[in-house]
């Protein structure tokens, strides 16, 4: 069976000289890939590649910023929140100890100085801890994670439905 001199194995580009012999003649055939390999000059299509991947980049780096700056944000309200949470919590103690007894007063005092930890806690996480802890939850408790994101959904959903009522009420008034 003849072989034909113009097809090379799969897999390569090119035959190397000396490589391919016929009887004692050693071919010096240099055969060429349908690309030029001694272009080095990047195409059209090369530069347009390089230029959505280098704004993509850019792209998902100032989300990554901004997200962080949000994250940021919002722990330190959560940690505000449960602090106040806490000394509501702490202030109520004393009318609980005169109501209700010692006993529901050490109660509040107790969930106080919980709240107030957590509020520590909140406070001192970076950023990109509580993705990481994110993250580490939903890999652990898949079905949490997705009911609670359906809750929250839906919340936000309500929310958002229930500002457009009353802004159709304004503007029907």
């Amino acid at each position: 069976m003849a072989t034909d001199k113009t097809q090379l194995p799969e897999g390569t580009d090119r035959i190397v000289p000396g490589a391919a012999r016929t009887g004692s003649d050693v071919e010096a055939e240099l055969i060429v890939s349908e690309e030029d390999t001694t272009n080095t000059e990047p195409t059209k299509r090369d530069k347009v590649v390089a230029k959505v991947n280098e704004t993509r980049e850019k792209l998902a780096s100032e989300a990554a910023t901004k997200s962080r700056g949000v994250i940021g944000e919002g722990l330190s309200k959560s940690s505000d929140a449960v602090g106040s949470a806490s000394r509501l919590v702490a202030d109520t103690a004393g009318n609980l100890d005169e109501a209700l007894g010692a006993e529901y007063g050490d109660y509040a005092r107790k969930t106080a100085k919980y709240l107030d930890d957590t509020a520590q806690k909140i406070a001192a996480k970076d950023p990109d801890e509580l993705v990481d802890d994110v993250r580490d939850f939903v890999r652990k408790s898949p079905g949490i994670a997705l009911g609670a994101a359906a809750i929250v959904g839906f919340a936000l959903a309500r929310v958002i439905s229930a500002g457009f009522d009353a802004e159709r009420e304004d503007r029907d008034a």
